[in-house]
């Protein structure tokens, strides 16, 4: 097949779908790669990169579409670009279906067979393949790396000869994945650091980074079947913040983290809450995009209320694009020798991570979760 690397066309978006060392990979099952000039740039790699690795550099977006059969990318494409691709050609994307309902029109429209990065399955066969997964990691890391640049104190314990400093303390909201590598970075800049989350089963995944793990009653099943943080009564919430209310006036820094898949955040911290918190104070909230978990935190905006910071952070990942890119171009290229196996053209959508992914086939909405929500929206009908 022909597949085709776009330059990112959304704005502050510095990550590209494919890195050069990646493409050996493809051509080895005999694909073409065909990447746009300076694609990779923003993320530190050359278009030579990409000519040595075997690709053929093309000029301009239109003309790459018009070559290639399949295109991957991070972000969905704008209505142009989606009009841009060739009928019954393939995209490998963050789709974001249920946000951007007028590229999936656009899709069935032109036949276009959409897979999206955010629905493959959890599943241990799809592991590698688990960009959500791979992102969070990126956005965890520097979800601490912000804290520490914000606060007006240091992390770690230091002994000097003016005194002793006291380590920072650190709560972070949610022990997904971006919450544990925002507990492990915390904990590696050398800052005490507890963590909230209602499903028992992440305690000892709390325990074994060295970070204290907030106990709460629990009497609401709180984790779906794929392992996901469910959506949560208001009563359940409210309890939820009677914990974290009580360890407010301790901490130096929040990382916010807890997010429900396909459904508004949790708020967590209510501006009633910030009350508790001492001038000086950091909140980073990667739940900002998805509403926050911390009622007053505004997307892409560092604000400050009482003295305390928030930070509505959005595409954490876009400020390491080196390796964001690295490890998000590893999934799409597991994903994509996984559905077009042995030279295959077409999905196998009896396969559990085919199936789980793919929107968008031959003209119609394929994933039944996504097809029922957009026939109320009206965007596709039975």
């Amino acid at each position: 097949m022909r597949i085709g690397i776009p330059k990112e066309t959304a704005r502050d978006e510095t990550r590209v779908a494919l890195v050069p060392n990646l493409i050996p990979l493809l051509r080895k099952e005999l694909h073409e790669v065909f990447v746009e000039k300076a694609a990779g740039r923003a993320a530190s790699y050359s278009d030579r990169e990409y000519r040595d690795a075997g690709a053929l550099i093309i000029d301009d977006a239109p003309t790459l579409y018009e070559q290639t059969e399949v295109v991957l990318k991070v972000h969905p494409p704008g209505p142009a670009e989606a009009q841009a691709m060739k009928e019954g050609s393939t995209y490998v994307v963050f789709l974001a279906p249920l946000s951007h309902p007028d590229v999936v029109a656009a899709f069935l429209r032109r036949r276009i067979t959409g897979f999206s990065m955010e629905y493959i399955p959890r599943i241990t066969r799809a592991q590698s393949m688990d960009a959500l997964s791979s992102m969070a990691t990126v956005s965890g890391y520097k979800a601490a790396v912000v804290a520490a640049e914000k606060m007006v104190k240091m992390f770690p314990l230091m002994m000097t000869a003016a005194g002793t400093i006291p380590p920072a303390i650190v709560l972070v909201l949610g022990a997904g994945v971006a919450g544990l590598q925002a507990i492990a970075t915390a904990r590696r800049l050398g800052a005490k650091v507890e963590a909230f989350d209602p499903r028992p089963a992440v305690k000892e995944q709390v325990k074994s980074l060295g970070a204290t793990f907030l106990d709460m009653e629990v009497a609401e099943n709180v984790e779906t079947t794929g392992g996901y943080a469910r959506e949560q009564s208001e009563d359940f919430l409210k309890k939820e913040r009677d914990v974290i209310a009580k360890r407010l006036p301790s901490m130096d820094a929040i990382i916010c983290t807890a997010q429900v898949f396909g459904k508004r955040a949790p708020v967590l911290l209510t501006a009633e809450m910030l009350q508790h918190l001492r001038p000086g104070t950091v909140i980073v909230d990667l739940a900002t995009e998805q509403g926050g978990n911390c009622e007053l935190t505004v997307p892409g905006t560092t604000i400050e209320r009482n003295g305390v910071t928030l930070v509505g952070a959005v595409n954490l990942p876009a400020t390491l694009p080196a390796h964001a890119s690295q490890l998000y171009a590893k999934n799409v290229v597991n994903l994509l020798l996984h559905v077009y196996q042995k030279g295959s053209t077409v999905p196998d959508f009896t396969d559990e991570i085919t199936k789980g992914c793919c929107i968008t086939h031959n003209g119609a909405v394929v994933q039944e979760a996504v097809k029922s929500v957009l026939e109320q929206k009206g965007v596709v009908t039975t």
